[in-house]
């Protein structure tokens, strides 16, 4: 069909020539693709800014809560001792042995993880809870030296050296906390490092809770 043709025909139709109007059709789908995975990107860079800007990094979204913990066991930090024992790692059927525990990410690296340990040591001498320490894309040597010279809180450590773990648990960065019911249920996500008040305002009485016993005051 020549340009005459063509023009002739939409003018006499008031519509576009049939593969004119596929054509569009096809650009409108293709333009409905890419729109929507932009608008999904921008709703949840909402979620996060929402969580971030109201100073309760413990708002953003986790579709963990409620569920089992993932199952990916942890292999033990080489040459790790305590009492000139092993530290053992740790596996998720550990997590449901009837027991309430927390599964702390953390790294050499990360300055929070610094700024959280002595919280982490407090927390485990106020409650007695078993924390399990995941230790996120580190090398061994700096790793035990960092709980050699901060102290260690954890009942185990566990190695991720390549972030799998981290990525089937959903976190976001370090560190990172998780309360686990003793039936092997994610309760509780605390995104970023735990501080005496939100020790005291957020992590004992869900462990408390978590327990069956009175929120501690």
């Amino acid at each position: 069909m020549s340009l005459d043709q063509e023009h002739a025909e939409t003018s006499a139709t008031g519509h576009e020539p049939r593969d004119n109007a596929a054509a569009g059709q096809m650009r409108k789908r293709r333009s409905g693709w890419v729109v929507l995975p932009v608008a999904m990107f921008i709703g949840l860079a909402i979620m996060f800014a929402f969580a971030l800007f109201s100073g309760d990094p413990s708002k953003l979204p986790s579709a963990l809560i409620g569920r089992p913990a993932p199952q990916v066991d942890f292999a033990p930090l080489e040459g790790l001792q305590r009492s000139g024992q092993p530290v053992p790692g740790f596996t998720a059927k550990e997590l449901a042995s009837g027991e309430v525990h927390l599964v702390n990410f953390w790294a050499s690296w990360c300055i929070p993880c610094v700024q959280e340990h002595p919280v982490l040591i407090e927390l485990a001498k106020k409650t007695g809870i078993p924390i399990m320490g995941v230790n996120y894309k580190d090398s061994t040597g700096d790793a035990r030296r960092f709980i050699g010279r901060y102290g260690n809180p954890f009942k185990a450590v566990g190695v991720d050296p390549q972030g799998r773990g981290a990525i089937e648990w959903g976190v976001y960065g370090m560190p990172e906390s998780f309360l686990v019911s003793g039936d092997g249920r994610i309760l509780y996500k605390h995104v970023g490092p735990i501080t005496l008040a939100s020790m005291a305002e957020n992590i004992i009485p869900r462990i408390e809770k978590a327990r069956g016993k009175e929120p501690a005051k």
